[in-house]
């Protein structure tokens, strides 16, 4: 017990020291993956935000304008374990700038494009390059992180920026320009393959002066990657829902029309950035497995209190539950990459990718019941789900790190 107790405070130690490298290094790795992370989730919340636009601009129907989000989606999060499984095979480093790129102008063009199936083309194709980017990405920020769990949490963070950040970017542009300015969200792009290629050479730079590095050890642990991609669909399937109506549902719940309803979104994605930051810190402390298989207990409570509780109180469990549903998002990933230590890039593409398309696809049924009964009823069902993720979890052991 003894030398237990040795090790695991030898490993936070470790991971402060990471950590505090992290703080002040400005141009390290990780800080510029993380940075890399935000400027290609730009894309991956866009096209969300560009169907107002084509609705009014372009007089699409709204069965087109959310066919484009559902492309876009689903294409991005199937196509991830495809490239987990090449980066497996092959190294590809230079995947980080090119995709970056490839999902920029995909956006860009979008805005230009004459007609629907060319428009649906541009969609796909920054689809692909944001399904390109992450297993890769996740990947090579293990690498930079030395099993820090906070500086995998910063990258994760930076990706929630990214995507929390799209609604204003193209809002701005779009709406000083039109769908016709759409090549100025290219500039994202641009800056975040130069950070990537950056990136890329800082970490090669210890591997050619220390040479070959160790090749991948330890059995593939399948049944435990399953409950924890099935945990994930679970946490995937509360978020997106509640980030598709909470705005509705907290306008008309708490009395505060649209003021209250633009606060609870806010506040829902500002949860998932400081939850994101926590689950890093907690565990360091505590270990993984049980800071994820807490939080899914916690969030029980928490989406309980935003179905149920009235007024203002709402917005405090609509902050409690996306804090509670982000802190496992980065240790997820490590999570599923330390299961399938012979995969890290299947399982990066899994945890990152092919499990959240889920909450997408979930939404329109959501939407449905509503439409019979009420929002509240709808989201009710929600409450279950992070007890499902709980269930999930129980069996679920610390493995060994990468």
């Amino acid at each position: 017990m003894a030398s237990y107790r040795k090790r695991d405070k030898l490993r936070r130690d470790d991971d402060h020291d990471v950590t505090r490298q992290l703080a002040t290094r400005a141009g390290g790795p990780i800080t510029l993956l993380a940075a890399g992370h935000a400027c290609v989730d730009v894309y991956q919340g866009a096209i969300a935000a560009l169907v107002p636009f084509f609705v009014a601009e372009r007089a699409y129907t709204y069965a087109a304008a959310a066919g484009l989000v559902l492309a876009a989606s689903l294409l991005s999060s199937v196509v991830q374990p495809v490239f987990g499984a090449l980066t497996d095979r092959w190294p590809m480093p230079w995947l980080l700038p090119v995709s970056t790129l490839v999902g920029g102008v995909g956006v860009a063009l979008c805005g230009v494009a004459d007609s629907y199936p060319l428009t649906l083309a541009f969609v796909a194709l920054s689809g692909i390059g944001v399904a390109a980017f992450h297993p890769e990405s996740a990947r090579a920020a293990r690498a930079a992180s030395a099993g820090s769990h906070t500086a995998m949490s910063w990258f994760s963070l930076g990706g929630n920026l990214g995507f929390a950040t799209a609604p204003v970017m193209v809002a701005t542009v779009v709406t000083l320009g039109g769908l016709r300015a759409s090549p100025v969200l290219l500039v994202p792009a641009v800056l975040g393959s130069a950070l990537c290629l950056a990136a890329v050479r800082a970490i090669a730079e210890p591997r050619r002066a220390g040479g070959r590095t160790a090749a991948a050890a330890g059995t593939d642990d399948w049944p435990s990657f399953g409950r924890l991609s099935g945990s994930i669909v679970c946490r995937s399937i509360v978020f997106v829902g509640l980030s598709a109506f909470v705005s509705l549902y907290a306008a008309d719940r708490s009395g505060g029309g649209d003021v209250a309803g633009t606060a609870a979104l806010f506040v829902l994605y500002l949860g998932g950035a400081v939850g994101t930051v926590l689950g890093g810190t907690l565990a360091s402390r505590f270990g993984r497995v049980a800071v994820v298989r807490w939080s899914n207990a916690l969030a029980v409570l928490a989406v309980a209190g935003v179905v149920f509780v009235p007024g203002p109180l709402m917005l405090i469990c609509v902050a409690l539950t996306s804090a509670c549903l982000y802190v496992p998002f980065s240790l997820s990933i490590t999570l599923g990459q330390d299961y399938l230590p012979r995969r890290v890039g299947t399982a990066s593409g899994v945890t990152l990718g092919l499990t959240v398309s889920v909450g997408g696809i979930a939404s329109p049924l959501i939407g449905a019941v509503a439409d019979h009964t009420s929002l509240q009823v709808a989201l009710t069902p929600l409450i279950a789900l992070p007890a499902v993720s709980w269930l999930l979890l129980r069996a679920l052991r610390e493995p060994a790190p990468l």
